[in-house]
């Protein structure tokens, strides 16, 4: 990753569109995720292209179903090549075992290099409202740092999880090499916010994301690697935001 924690969203509609967003910024950030809607419009194929140019891929589709296929779904990404996948934390604890053993022993096998395996914990587009909805009675950090807990005891590397619960996540998961994947990142100088009834901590609002934050206050939070799509992609120079956002992180002497 060369120290950059930026993983660009490349949440758009075609593979041409991809193409020149990655062709653009591929020197300047660590990574690029790759979701269902750009999954769901250039396939397999696409992703093995951009893997093959030697750019690393976050392959965000959020597997969640029964072990046997998650496990299997999981050996196909391993053999695309990708950097690191994830799969839904909810799934359960075989779910997530199976998956990692099924990498493990196929990468092994087949001389792979074994991507790294993340839980999905609880979305950025989630709040106490949505989770009682579907029966989860826990508030989002509770919940976040319990699916965070069993995806560490289940192998998986670390999590996908909002910049809120971070902090609660390091304190609870004893593991240094655990990563802590952050999306709902938004910049200091386009930000919006407002405050949390009772939470002296800055609560930004975004569209559909209800909770993030900056990029410098996850990092200090805990974060490893900052998932970032709207802020630079609707930016009107790519690469101009991009070091806008470095610069923000600037505090850390590795980047």
């Amino acid at each position: 990753m060369n120290k950059n924690p930026i993983i660009v969203a490349l949440d758009v509609e075609t593979a041409a569109e991809a193409r020149e967003i990655i062709n653009e910024l591929r020197e300047n950030v660590g990574a690029f995720k790759i979701g269902l809607q750009l999954f769901s419009a250039a396939g397999a194929s696409f992703v093995r292209e951009v893997v093959e140019s030697g750019v690393k891929i976050f392959l965000d589709l959020k597997f969640h179903d029964i072990p046997t296929t998650v496990a299997k779904a999981s050996i196909e990404v391993a053999r695309m090549g990708v950097w690191m996948f994830n799969v839904h934390a909810l799934g359960g604890g075989e779910m997530m075992r199976r998956a990692v053993e099924a990498v493990s022993e196929v990468c092994a096998k087949e001389n792979l290099t074994k991507p790294k395996i993340i839980g999905v914990t609880v979305l950025t587009s989630s709040n106490e409202e949505t989770l009682r909805e579907v029966g989860i009675e826990n508030p989002s950090n509770t919940q976040v740092v319990n699916l965070a807990r069993l995806s560490a005891k289940c192998g998986l590397d670390g999590v996908v999880a909002s910049p809120h619960e971070v902090a609660a996540i390091r304190k609870n998961v004893k593991n240094e090499k655990f990563l802590i994947v952050t999306p709902g990142i938004r910049s200091q100088a386009a930000k919006t916010e407002e405050r949390r009834p009772g939470n002296k901590d800055q609560f930004e609002t975004y569209e559909d994301q209800k909770r993030v934050m900056t990029a410098v206050k996850a990092l200090k939070a805990g974060s490893d690697f900052l998932v970032i799509g709207r802020p630079i992609l609707q930016a009107k120079d790519k690469i101009s935001a991009v070091s806008k956002i470095l610069e923000e992180i600037s505090f850390k002497k590795d980047f």
